[in-house]
């Protein structure tokens, strides 16, 4: 056949020879070529990963959702449990329940003010016994300012700081008489203004006296509990940071409650120094509780570290 013989099979003129050899010289280069490369390539495993802190919106958009304790919902209601029968010295000392609901409202106000200020420092029970005899007294503010100081010394006596309080208790009345005519403010901002209340007391102040939820009010126990059952991405160490840290995942439905019972579960379970948590509900899903070992004698009686006092002049 030469090279331009048609086939008999094809109407067409076959291919050549030369263009056959061609051709088959071609497709073992390819082969070999292919071959080499499949031996070269690795095949490597990759590891999807999948965002599983992000929610679908409606608007087409991914958000972040924010995090909370794992446990916190059933930690909270075994709260609420062993706090059922409300007999914690809070329940009765508040600041709601020892000031005179009975008196005009700017004179109630003013007494839940008063009463948180003393409380800081203090136990319930002397704060409740100092806040008793300053309404025997009369505890408005023309009353309040017209008492020299030694006599308001040995009413409020032995509350925490009662030197140091005198002082805060004439210079805030006085503002309140001058700035505010005759009330306390209606802001956390101003109240924060005045002398010796901070963050903490503001809250509880907006909460009680003008039944506004501004925030949460973040005390030695709320401080001190919400760090045990483990309600923060990372411990905190200041009641700023804790109080910040609650009201980013905690429903703010619950921000009014929280304070008072958290308060009345630190005073009667979750105690500063030898907590019971053998009797604690939430042993089992408390980060602290699980790995707290109970003293196997009883402790000896510790000195009263929380309360510094001063004599009276």
């Amino acid at each position: 056949m030469t090279d331009t013989q048609t086939s008999k099979y094809f109407d067409s003129p076959s291919v050549t020879r030369s263009q056959l050899l061609r051709t088959g010289s071609s497709q073992k280069c390819n082969k070999e070529s292919n071959d080499v490369l499949k031996r070269k390539v690795k095949k490597e495993k990759v590891k999807i990963k999948y965002e599983t802190d992000l929610s679908y919106e409606n608007g087409g958009e991914f958000k972040k959702e924010k995090w909370e304790p794992p446990t916190w919902r059933d930690q909270l209601k075994n709260i609420h449990e062993m706090r059922k029968n409300r007999d914690a010295p809070v329940d009765s000392m508040g600041c709601d329940v020892i000031s005179d609901v009975t008196a005009k409202p700017e004179v109630y106000r003013y007494q839940v003010l008063l009463s948180l200020m003393l409380s800081s420092q203090t136990k319930d029970q002397i704060t409740s016994a100092a806040m008793s005899r300053l309404r025997e007294h009369g505890c408005t503010i023309d009353n309040i300012l017209k008492t020299d100081d030694k006599k308001l010394g040995e009413l409020i006596y032995p509350v925490g700081f009662w030197k140091r309080k005198v002082e805060y208790i004439k210079k805030t009345s006085k503002i309140l008489l001058d700035q505010y005519n005759g009330d306390i403010p209606k802001t956390v901002e101003d109240l924060c203004k005045l002398t010796g209340v901070g963050p903490k007391m503001a809250y509880l102040v907006m909460k009680c006296a003008w039944n506004e939820i501004q925030g949460i009010g973040v005390d030695t126990h709320v401080h001190r509990i919400s760090n045990r059952l483990g309600w923060h991405k990372r411990p905190t160490k200041q009641p700023e940071d804790t109080r910040k840290s609650l009201e980013d995942w905690l429903p703010r439905e619950l921000w009014s409650e929280i304070n008072h019972l958290l308060v009345g579960f630190g005073q009667q379970t979750c105690l500063p120094v030898y907590p019971k948590c053998s009797v604690c509900l939430n042993k089992q899903i408390c980060p602290y509780g699980r790995s707290y070992k109970s003293p196997k004698k009883s402790p000896k009686k510790l000195p009263n570290t929380e309360i510094k006092k001063e004599e009276p002049v």
